[in-house]
């Protein structure tokens, strides 16, 4: 049977009723499976600028959250392709390395990318950071976030994300990508979390070497950790993606949503009875929401920069709780 949901239909009702309760073997990346998730935003006025978090409800019994992946679930592209003509704008890459993204782009939203595919997009990627200026790469995401990616956004993930929100749940988004660029795109969506791939650094510059992978079963660990240290009820949680490389993350939930699937996840949710969703529209968030407040330049340049002190107390504190007793 096929459970394909029109992304319409699903908007508007609650995540309650649209997700059906369910319920491949990833090697852990260099540094371990560690909890990275950040908080992409100011407490005070809340990640997206537009309301605090102690506005939401916090229903009685265990904390719940929804986990959503990021490219093709979220947004319409990759997000770490999408930046690639104003890095060559800043000087951190040729026009070959522009042509080959813009290639690299066209692969993942014709077909996906498989296994093969994002284990040479991650080494090309790392490869090609090499020696870049961590806090110029943090300028000129924070310069360029809400032309690149505020119109890619779908409004379905928004309206999922508004949502869960209502219903008192937290939103993480889980991606592969930097966390140079997945945290401002939290910040923007007032995610409450953001678990990202990290690049080591080293005198302001970028290695080359990745510390903290989150792919496959790495980003399963992950939310695990993050459950442990924030009381989520995973039985009770939600999670969105569009790959099949993230069935680890999709079967660590109860309530698991295949969006815009690549061939190999919708065979899996299909058999599994897992909703399929449809996502197709996106949307400017200022057309969306007239109210809506962008944090600034400055802002996320700041979330880019403060969440790695938050990121090393959350992994010290997860790898304590995991240490044996002497």
């Amino acid at each position: 049977m096929d459970t394909t949901e029109n992304a319409d239909e699903h908007a508007d009702e609650s995540p309650d009723s649209t997700a059906a309760a369910a319920g491949t073997d990833g090697t852990p990346g260099p540094g371990g499976t560690a909890v990275t998730a950040t908080r992409p935003g100011a407490p005070a006025v809340g990640p997206s600028g537009t309301r605090p978090p102690t506005a939401r409800p916090r229903p009685a019994g265990p904390r719940t959250a929804a986990f959503f992946d990021l490219d093709k679930t979220i947004i319409a592209k990759s997000s770490a392709l999408a930046f690639s003509r104003p890095f060559y704008q800043g000087g951190l890459i040729n026009r070959r390395a522009v042509l080959r993204s813009a290639y690299a782009q066209f692969v993942f939203l014709v077909g996906g990318a498989d296994h093969d595919q994002m284990e040479k997009m991650r080494e090309y990627l790392s490869a090609l950071t090499r020696g870049w200026n961590v806090q110029q790469v943090r300028e000129i995401v924070a310069e360029t976030l809400h032309n690149l990616i505020d119109p890619i956004i779908y409004d379905e993930a928004a309206s999922l994300i508004e949502q869960h929100h209502a219903a008192g749940r937290d939103v993480v988004i889980v991606s592969s990508s930097g966390s140079e660029v997945v945290e401002p795109i939290g910040a923007l969506l007032g995610a409450d979390h953001v678990i990202a791939t990290r690049l080591k650094i080293e005198d302001g510059c970028y290695t080359g070497e990745i510390e903290y992978y989150a792919y496959a079963e790495n980003k399963a660990a992950a939310i695990r950790e993050l459950a442990e240290v924030e009381g989520y009820d995973l039985a009770e949680c939600y999670a969105y993606s569009d790959s099949s490389t993230d069935l680890p993350l999709l079967e660590a939930v109860g309530h698991p949503s295949a969006v815009n699937p690549d061939r190999a996840l919708r065979k899996e949710a299909v058999a599994r009875e897992w909703p399929v969703l449809v996502f197709d529209k996106p949307v400017e968030l200022r057309r969306r929401l007239p109210e809506f407040s962008a944090p600034s330049r400055s802002v996320l340049t700041a979330v880019a920069v403060g969440t790695a002190a938050l990121t090393a107390g959350v992994i010290w504190y997860a790898a304590r709780r995991r240490r044996p007793a002497a």
